[in-house]
């Protein structure tokens, strides 16, 4: 052996990185745009859109403007959309929300018929639809306010019904109650609603990352959501949280927010053959937009990165504000 090769490897992983053409030969890891879903969000109420000043690039829709912006959205290869809802109709129940004139089934039917073939999902919660801005029914609790979970799971099958007659094909209960799938798979199976899946929050924490998602839904909310919402310390639990979902029935499981639980995302993997999603949540949105306008990144370089990590954990579908971007960044 030769002093100049001596220390040569007896396999080089450099061989499969010498051109553009071999890494993507061997990429394990693929994008494409049916892995994602585009949230929007419809405020009762206003003729033009709304800036969100702490999502750069993101709006609140008009009633009137929600079938454009479905067939966009289609146009540009998105297959799934989450609609959220702005109301102005809020009471301390959220009865909106299972009321067949209200604003989340006007938007579920406005999207539908805007483009029948796109799935059109249901952020089911009530914090965008109460006057306190918690996710459900509220009691006094010591010195703050909490959810009372079974008033709340009873409401929660209402509302579920309510979209599914207007034309939803997915239901995604957001609002951590225990019991909640259960209860919504009851509830759509008894009113006749059997083949409408159910993709859970199945394990969302109590997070910092939500901030900019308040300003999005002009939330009125004060206080804490902790005593349901997840602990971010807790990683146990957080698979026993989705693994309890699966077994009420949920179709689909999902992890929120995303880059700071890709353990969560990749356990959950480990231990579900469930398609699995993740929430590229507002403020994860927010910190690449801040980033790039101090220019200190390259967001499309990030963002890319970002929902590659996502796919790697072992996330099938993502749901991001870059969604209509990643049609562009893709191709």
């Amino acid at each position: 052996m030769t002093e100049k090769n001596r220390f040569a490897p007896e396999f080089r992983f450099r061989r499969l990185r010498q051109s553009a053409a071999v890494r993507q030969l061997v990429r394990e890891t693929q994008l494409t745009m049916t892995d994602f879903i585009l949230p929007i969000f419809v405020e009762e109420g206003i003729t033009e859109p709304v800036a969100i000043s702490s999502m750069p690039g993101v709006v609140r829709y008009p009633e009137t403007q929600l079938p454009a912006v479905i067939q966009r959205a289609w146009s540009k290869g998105i297959r799934a959309v989450i609609l959220f809802g702005v109301s102005t109709h809020k009471d301390e129940a959220g009865t909106d929300t299972w009321n067949d004139a209200g604003l989340m089934a006007r938007m579920i039917r406005a999207a539908k018929a805007a483009q029948p073939e796109m799935l059109i999902i249901s952020d089911n919660c009530f914090c965008e639809y109460t006057t306190h801005g918690h996710c459900g029914v509220v009691h006094d609790c010591g010195q703050h306010q909490d959810v009372n979970n079974d008033e709340t799971l009873v409401n929660l099958q209402k509302q579920a019904v309510t979209a599914a007659r207007a034309g939803v094909d997915m239901i995604a209960p957001s609002g951590m109650q225990d019991g909640m799938i259960a209860a919504i798979r009851q509830g759509l199976d008894e009113a006749g609603f059997q083949h409408i899946p159910v993709m859970s929050y199945s394990t969302k924490f109590a997070s910092a990352f939500y901030g900019p998602f308040r300003d999005a839904v002009d939330s009125t909310f004060k206080g804490t959501r902790s005593t349901y919402q997840m602990d971010p310390a807790n990683g146990r639990e957080a698979l026993a949280e989705s693994l309890q979902d699966e077994l009420e029935g949920a179709d689909i499981l999902m992890v929120k927010p995303g880059i700071a639980y890709l353990d969560v995302l990749a356990n959950i993997r480990a231990h579900s053959s469930r398609p699995l999603a993740v929430y590229h949540v507002s403020g994860e949105y927010a910190m690449i937009k801040a980033g790039a306008a101090a220019g200190v990144i390259d967001e499309k370089a990030i963002v890319l990165e970002t929902m590659i990590a996502f796919k790697r954990a072992g996330a099938d579908l993502i749901i991001t504000y870059y969604a209509e971007q990643m049609a562009e960044w893709i191709d």
